[in-house]
């Protein structure tokens, strides 16, 4: 049947002739998908191709490699029978000149994936239209083996990615190419050949051109845009040196204390809320802040002005002051220098003093020397690290923290040479740690008016004012005794040469303490009672 066509022809016609063994030509056989499954080459069909082949070797299925793939020759007619009819061509018989699928979003992604198909596209195809189907991918390269054609048109669709401009070579007879309303790739395509041969029109809003006016909002914006960013971030790196460093890496903040600036101070106590606020006076004001990385400290802010030689004074004595380290004394942080404020922060607190501490607690002997050995190892320290600080040992300036560690919480740098003064200081804490409430309230903190009303007292008068909730041992009222005659000899400035050294005042308290961690704690109770061979306890009348 096939072998009766001509050699210029066989081709064109192969497809309808095959299919009309199968069902009529003015009717379509169910979809081309089922005739690609169902259908099945007739007995002669080998024989026919092969007979084309010999007559027209220009035929492209003649010319594939290695050998034809007669199985994917015939499948290949069926699509081109369907898409034939799919195209309204005039007369599928006859003609084949046209793929017109434009407008059918249904069917056109379907068609161009039959890769076989346009691998032997028909040598009569001269225009090929998929345009308005919103097709998506990549550009559709399998139309290349269309040599022949003369009119391609992919407009309005959303193909993306780059225009194969060097494929196109292969299409000598194209005249008319439209690629417009897609997403391809911007290019240079402006500047080749390929371009000057279709102009501008055959890529309108195709994504592919460069848009000049752009390129030039573009430049523009760089070249404007940029060094404005560039001069954000450098005044925004200078705002967080200058008024937020604890923003800063860990690295590049100052050895890890800087000074403290009024930003930081605000974030910390939310905006010096009265919240915060929990001490107040004319010219200090006194509150409680949480730093960024969680640490809570105490902003002592003083309102008074003083002269840049007086600032610069500060600034010097908090640089010693915040170089202390000692386990016994208030850490100082920092500091900082307002417009209308100067502060001081440290490290925060409980606020809870030692006067407060044996007032609510009458804690026992144990503790009390415990808190007298760490008064003395912080005053050996700055003796001997730090001899120009000067401090404050009232029962009320030195606080009682965890694990009943005292810390001396006032301090600033004044006078080397006052070693006199601060062993008196440390007397007047001595007995006051020791002696009952009563005494303390006669003075109210007037030592002067203290030291000489124990100057006047006789031993066995002083000890009968000593405080009975520490409930003292026999064995542990030695030491009471050791210590408070050294209290004694603290506050008696009189004659230097009897005035103890630190090293003494090391020597005695350390002692007592050490023996205190070995004695029965003052409220340790045994089934033999109240006694304990060796501890019996004292009670004062």
């Amino acid at each position: 049947m096939a072998t009766t066509i001509s050699p210029t022809t066989c081709f064109i016609f192969l497809p309808i002739i095959i299919l009309s063994s199968f069902c009529p030509i003015t009717t379509l056989c169910a979809t081309v998908l089922e005739d690609l499954k169902n259908l099945h080459k007739p007995q002669d069909f080998n024989t026919t191709i092969i007979n084309n082949c010999i007559r027209n070797p220009s035929l492209r299925y003649c010319n594939s490699s290695p050998m034809m793939d007669l199985d994917e020759i015939f499948r290949h007619t069926i699509v081109a029978s369907h898409l034939c009819n799919e195209s309204n061509n005039p007369n599928c018989v006859e003609s084949f000149p046209k793929i017109d699928l434009r407008n059918r979003p249904n069917i056109a992604p379907l068609y161009l994936s039959f890769t076989f198909f346009w691998k032997y596209c028909p040598l009569t195809i001269l225009s090929i239209d998929f345009s308005n189907n919103s097709i998506k991918g990549s550009f559709p390269n399998d139309v290349f083996f269309c040599t022949q054609i003369q009119s391609l048109d992919l407009s309005i669709n959303e193909f993306s990615g780059e225009i194969p401009i060097q494929s196109f070579s292969t299409l000598t007879n194209l005249t008319f190419l439209n690629l417009s309303y897609n997403s391809f790739s911007e290019s240079e395509i402006s500047d080749s050949q390929f371009f000057k041969k279709f102009n501008s029109s055959s890529f309108l809003h195709s994504g592919a051109l460069i848009d000049h006016k752009k390129f030039t909002i573009k430049a523009i914006i760089l070249l404007v845009g940029f060094p404005i960013l560039v001069i954000l971030m450098v005044i925004f790196l200078g705002w967080l040196c200058f008024q937020r460093p604890d923003y800063l890496p860990r690295i590049l903040q100052r050895s890890g204390r800087y000074t403290f600036t009024p930003a930081i101070l605000k974030s910390a106590t939310f905006g010096f809320s009265n919240k915060n606020l929990i001490g107040k006076s004319e010219f200090v004001h006194i509150y409680k802040g949480v730093l960024r990385d969680g640490t809570k400290v105490k902003i002592e802010m003083y309102w008074d002005d003083i002269s840049r030689d007086g600032y610069h004074e500060f600034v010097e004595e908090c640089k010693i002051l915040s170089e202390l380290n000692h386990k016994n004394l208030v850490k100082v942080l920092g500091w900082c220098k307002g417009r209308k404020f100067r502060a001081v922060i440290t490290e925060w607190i409980r606020e809870e003093s030692v006067e407060m501490w044996l007032l609510e607690s009458g804690p026992s002997w144990n503790h009390r020397v415990k808190v007298l050995m760490g008064v003395v190892e912080c005053m050996l320290y700055l003796h001997e690290e730090w001899p120009e600080v000067d401090y404050d040992l009232k029962i009320s300036s030195v606080l009682v923290h965890d694990n009943v560690e005292p810390l001396i919480s006032r301090f600033q740098v004044g006078d080397r040479n006052n070693s006199r003064k601060k062993i008196c200081k440390f007397g007047v804490f001595l007995l006051e740690m020791i002696l009952n409430k009563r005494v303390q309230e006669d003075f109210d903190g007037n030592d002067a008016g203290f030291i000489s009303y124990m100057k006047t007292l006789h031993p066995p008068d002083m000890q009968q004012m000593i405080d009975e909730r520490m409930d003292v041992t026999e064995t542990a009222l030695h030491h009471v005794k050791q210590v408070l005659s050294l209290g004694l000899m603290c506050i008696d400035q009189s004659n230097n040469e009897k005035l103890p050294s630190l090293a003494h005042l090391y020597s005695i308290v350390s002692k007592a303490y050490k023996d205190s961690l070995v004695l029965p704690s003052a409220n340790h109770k045994t089934t033999h009672g109240d006694r304990v061979k060796g501890h019996k306890r004292v009670q004062f009348k």
